[in-house]
């Protein structure tokens, strides 16, 4: 797996079974050296399968050959890591003779793991063939989210329903709660610091190394300290502790805000909620929930 993925495999082509099929198209077991790797016709049940089984332990049913061949397979011959039918070449797509072998140049670089030769064989491997991962790329970039700035500058979030609230943060909540706000930080789960405005955060005496979201509102001196909240995370009495105690130095007035894409993920995280904090749901971004404290919108006090 550590050699898949040092190949320029993506994390599903350098899983368990992908690890699995490259020891079999080496005839590689357990106790055999890399060094010892050899390139051999190998087909999927009788050849992989088979391998994987007596050598390993490793039982996959008979309908797993499919997934063998389209989830690894296929992506390890676009890799250069396997030549599909190397030995026959002319055999038709349906023949049952049809077979895999490791490429010789993964072959050179699968033998030196483990020695000081490893690193530069797999530069090398990378810089003759590319890596699959950086291949597949652009398909990941369609579906991660567009997110667009008050100031017209325009980003993409990974994909996920995290990303999607604090997409509706930035371009629903903002302009309604806190207009004329600027964002001093943004994270994404790819890039922990995708926005950080380190001399506003500064000047605010705002740690700057934290994961949090801050909208600042600049007319009025307020932080708004915003949590997505997806699966964990709301503003409990606990985390409450935490930013009050992280933003002891910062003259600016805190406002505590959960966020949640609707009213079903809120209702699993309501008895957590911290008083004096707001709620906002993204499905409607006109309304606030206030947990109740000494005003009814605003920064809470600093005791």
């Amino acid at each position: 797996m550590a050699i898949l993925k040092a190949l320029g495999l993506p994390a599903a082509q350098s899983n368990q079974m992908a690890g699995l099929t490259l020891l079999a198209l080496c005839e590689l077991g357990p106790n055999n050296p890399w060094s010892s790797a050899v390139r051999s016709r190998c087909t999927v049940t009788k050849g992989i399968m088979n391998h994987v089984r007596e050598k390993f332990g490793k039982e996959y049913a008979p309908n797993t050959r499919e997934t063998f061949r389209r989830q690894v397979l296929h992506q390890f011959v676009q890799a250069h890591i396997a030549d599909y039918n190397p030995f026959d070449p002319g055999l038709p797509t349906n023949s049952p003779r049809a077979h895999y072998a490791i490429t010789e140049a993964a072959l050179a670089a699968v033998r030196t793991y483990g020695t000081h030769n490893w690193k530069p064989a797999a530069r090398k491997f990378i810089t003759e063939h590319g890596a699959l991962k950086v291949l597949y790329s652009p398909a990941r970039d369609l579906r991660r989210i567009p997110i667009l700035l008050p100031d017209g500058q325009k980003f993409r979030l990974s994909p996920g329903r995290h990303n999607q609230v604090q997409k509706a943060i930035v371009e629903e909540f903002a302009p309604r709660f806190a207009a004329g706000s600027k964002l001093l930080y943004l994270g994404d789960s790819s890039n922990k610091g995708l926005i950080v405005d380190v001399a506003e955060l500064t000047r605010l005496g705002v740690p700057i190394t934290q994961h949090d979201k801050l909208p600042d509102d600049r007319e009025r001196a307020w932080l708004f300290l915003i949590e997505a909240v997806t699966s964990h995370g709301p503003v409990s009495p606990k985390r409450v502790v935490e930013l009050k105690w992280m933003f002891a130095q910062c003259p600016a007035g805190i406002i505590f805000v959960s966020a949640f894409p609707d009213m079903a993920e809120f209702r699993r995280h309501a008895p957590h909620i911290a008083w004096e904090t707001e709620v906002w749901l993204a499905d409607v971004p006109d309304h606030l929930i206030h947990f109740n404290g000494d005003r009814f919108f605003g920064p809470r006090g600093r005791n």
